[in-house]
């Protein structure tokens, strides 16, 4: 499949984020329920409604194309590494922020090929704030009904570098690589907190250098907003410095991971 064919799901893809997004607002303005999924992460009607509206969606668009969603039944590896090409979603990336109500919440939507993103869509409903891109065609950003934006990974500099970090998730290993970096630049970096995948996005539009996940994720997590960072010019790679990649293992569980503006930089020195 080459870059056209792409391009033919993106504007369907957007209506179906957004979609979901006033599906999952719906729910926002109620006293709705929370219970907690076996992994203790929460679970609320959004999260399931959101699921139900882009799995069927897509579905019906593209019938050939497998869909993998956070909130699927568990789909075994062995069917699962025969797809050269299939749909991943995370329906309500940020849960606890959706409890919390402070709108840091989103839908994400990837197109993985050959185990990478080429096609991401992040859509926060709160601030009707759009992030795409396209494989080899750039990344862009759109408030509400404005124009869509290119935007870009920023220059690294590390006389003022900036992170960012979870809005719910901090512990030890962030400390530490916190007072590391302020020890070996001599300065202490700037931290914005945030939720879900828009830290990601924060470093794809050049407003952080990076952010560290020095905890678990899923593949789901990343996968939309991995496609919009590469194309403003950064990337998601391991401790190792490898770039993630999709469907390759039994586990979808992510390894640690650096999102990075800087293609060359190292931050695991800093751990």
């Amino acid at each position: 499949m080459n870059n056209q064919d792409y391009h033919q799901y993106l504007n369907p893809v957007i209506a179906i984020a957004k979609a979901a997004g006033a599906a999952i607002m719906q729910v926002y303005s109620t006293d709705f329920n929370v219970v907690k999924k076996e992994d203790n992460s929460p679970l609320t009607q959004a999260d399931l409604a959101a699921h139900d509206l882009i799995g069927s969606a897509l579905t019906k668009m593209t019938p050939s194309i497998p869909i993998l969603s956070e909130e699927s039944e568990a789909i075994d590896y062995e069917i699962r590494k025969g797809w050269q090409q299939y749909w991943l979603i995370d329906p309500l990336d940020g849960t606890r922020e959706f409890v919390k109500r402070n709108g840091e919440f989103t839908v994400n939507i990837a197109l993985i090929n050959l185990h990478k993103s080429v096609l991401g869509v992040v859509y926060a409903p709160v601030t009707e704030v759009l992030y795409y891109a396209i494989h080899n065609s750039g990344a862009y950003k759109q408030i509400k009904f404005g124009a869509a934006v290119n935007i870009n990974n920023r220059p690294l500099d590390l006389n003022l570098p900036i992170v960012a970090g979870s809005r719910s998730h901090t512990d030890e290993k962030m400390h530490s690589f916190m007072q590391n970096l302020a020890d070996r630049t001599g300065v202490k970096p700037e931290l914005i907190r945030m939720g879900s995948s828009l830290k990601i996005c924060l470093v794809a539009e050049g407003l952080a250098d990076v952010y560290p996940r020095l905890g678990p994720t899923s593949e789901w997590d990343t996968a939309a907003a991995h496609c919009i960072l590469n194309e403003a010019g950064g990337d998601i790679v391991d401790e190792l410095g490898d770039s993630l990649l999709y469907n390759t293992k039994y586990s979808l569980l992510n390894p640690f991971f650096f999102a990075k503006s800087d293609a060359q930089h190292n931050w695991a020195d800093y751990l």
